[in-house]
């Protein structure tokens, strides 16, 4: 069996007397799809910020590609391989799409602080950025700017900046949030076939999407993980039905 692309280990994280993560340890293999469901203050937002650098757990450990990544900066997490989209949009409305995704790809490399002009005139730089665009969808849209986009064309946006990196795993935060039922449906269409380039991490409040989407669900109340499986085992277990999918799941 092959190791894990992306793992945590035990981790823990307090703010004062609340325990935002109770010794979490889950993983995310080649291929998959990977989600975290849970109800509002079950600890997901923490829990992706350990992953990805801007919470540093209190204990335990992150691997990514075998390597521990803990005490690394969010950038050099980044760096190496874990590509990040988020629940509220981190990109640049006023710039173009294509602008967005050379961005994206300057901070894929060893010098991200280079006047911005000359990254614009970078060969490399705009083949990949045309390139992620093309590959999700976007390249007819490059010249438009970005506050232009519709609200799931920004989502495919922010995928496209991550694919800039060339991501060896996703960390996807609530994409679907604020989408309408035609939107959700092709996104999920759009995240079945991107696992293949890269496995997803997926924080996700629309079920329909995780039942459609996800190999494994992990289900996380008060900090903990209480339970891991496929979806058919995940819509059985009478402990999650009852912490959060209803009886109606």
């Amino acid at each position: 069996m092959t190791d894990p692309v992306l793992e945590t280990r035990d981790v823990c994280k307090s703010f004062g007397a609340l325990r935002a993560s109770r010794n979490i340890s889950l993983d995310l293999n080649a291929g998959e799809i990977h989600a975290i469901i849970g109800p509002n203050g079950a600890g997901k937002t923490t829990l992706i910020g350990q992953i990805c650098g801007t919470l540093k757990p209190d204990s335990g450990s992150v691997r990514l590609l075998g390597q521990d990544v803990t005490g690394l900066a969010t950038r050099d997490r980044a760096q190496r391989g874990l590509g990040r989209t988020f629940q509220i949009s981190s990109l640049a409305m006023e710039d173009t799409v294509l602008q967005n995704a050379v961005l994206g790809a300057l901070g894929a490399t060893a010098n991200p602080w280079r006047f911005w002009k000359d990254v614009l005139k970078d060969t490399d730089l705009r083949t990949k950025a045309e390139e992620a665009l093309h590959r999700v969808g976007l390249q007819d849209h490059a010249l438009s700017r970005t506050a232009e986009l519709s609200h799931g064309q920004r989502r495919q946006l922010e995928v496209a900046v991550a694919l800039t990196k060339e991501p060896k795993a996703f960390v996807m935060d609530e994409p679907m949030a604020g989408m309408g039922s035609e939107g959700s449906k092709r996104l999920t269409e759009f995240l079945d076939e991107l696992r293949e380039q890269a496995p997803i991490l997926l924080v996700e409040h629309d079920m329909d999407a995780v039942f459609a989407l996800a190999d494994r669900i992990s289900v996380l109340v008060y900090g903990e993980v209480i339970a891991t499986g496929t979806v058919d085992e995940i819509r059985s277990d009478a402990a999650v039905r009852e912490a959060y999918l209803g009886e109606d799941a």
